[in-house]
């Protein structure tokens, strides 16, 4: 079993919290986009409030615990590991609560690489617990705008965790998937879902635009967040997004490992 005060010094010592690897520059920059309505930021939100820059670091402070003056502009950007672990404990509470009624869960993910093997024994855990791991359009194609212009993916699952891969790449040679914001993919999910009329998902789990893109379209959904994220603490703040979980999402996959015990232990899913 791993105790709150273990995990909030792991969180620290593994730099999940406390000062963590995303620059202050790349957050502000993160907000004065949302600011301005760039769909690269708002990947999948459609804000209700207006959020100038200034409210949105004010929003950040209070749900990350990043630094609220705005005149701080450079260095590496806080997280409250206790604002982390308030997060992950409301994080576990809906994943056992649908765990209990065995519903249908869609998990994704936009950082393959970093936190595929958290979502994935997670979604292991939801299916031992007989839940419904759903998994549409598998190996479909998605074509999502980056800053190298439009590029064609696929859509793949491993372990029941959907991702994009670059199309023609296979899952060999260690490719794992390719990073992105996009709400396309979980957008051509749920539509698929909705069009096939088979289950669909009482919660999806992820990050990014996987969070993003089916709170904005009803579905309960949460997910990890990073400071340099700020759609899906406003979606939680605006109540598209169940919960936002404020953490460095680019540290090491391995690093993730004592979290998703502490989820699991806390929904009462460990094996």
């Amino acid at each position: 079993m791993v105790l709150w005060g273990e995990l909030r010094g792991y969180l620290v010592e593994a730099g999940l919290a406390g000062a963590v690897g995303t620059l202050r520059e790349q957050s502000l920059r993160s907000y004065r986009l949302f600011a301005a309505r760039d769909p690269r930021v708002l990947i999948g939100i459609d804000p209700q409030g207006d959020w100038c820059e200034r409210e949105l670091i004010e929003l950040m402070a209070a749900k990350c615990g990043v630094s609220a003056d705005p005149r701080h502009t450079s260095g590496h950007d806080v997280i409250d590991p206790e604002r982390t672990l308030l997060a992950l404990d409301a994080f576990a509470e809906r994943l056992g609560a649908v765990a209990r009624r065995r519903g249908a869960v869609l998990f994704g993910t936009g950082h393959p690489h970093r936190l595929l093997g958290f979502y994935a024994d997670l979604a292991d855990a939801m299916s031992a617990a007989g839940c419904l791991v759903l998994t549409p359009m598998q190996g479909h194609c998605v074509d999502i705008t980056t800053r190298f212009g439009l590029r064609t993916y696929n859509l793949d699952y491993v372990r029941g965790v959907a991702f994009v891969r670059r199309a023609g790449v296979s899952g060999s040679g260690g490719e794992t998937g390719a990073h992105s914001h996009s709400p396309l993919p979980v957008r051509l999910a749920l539509a698929a879902l909705a069009e096939g009329g088979g289950p669909l998902p009482e919660l999806v789990v992820g990050d990014h635009g996987w969070v993003c893109g089916a709170g904005q379209l009803g579905f309960a959904a949460m997910g990890l967040a990073d400071t340099d994220d700020p759609a899906l603490f406003v979606g939680e703040a605006e109540g598209s997004v169940s919960v936002a979980v404020p953490l460095d999402d680019a540290v090491r996959s391995d690093d993730y490992r004592p979290l998703t015990r502490y989820v699991l232990n806390r929904a009462c899913l460990s094996q």
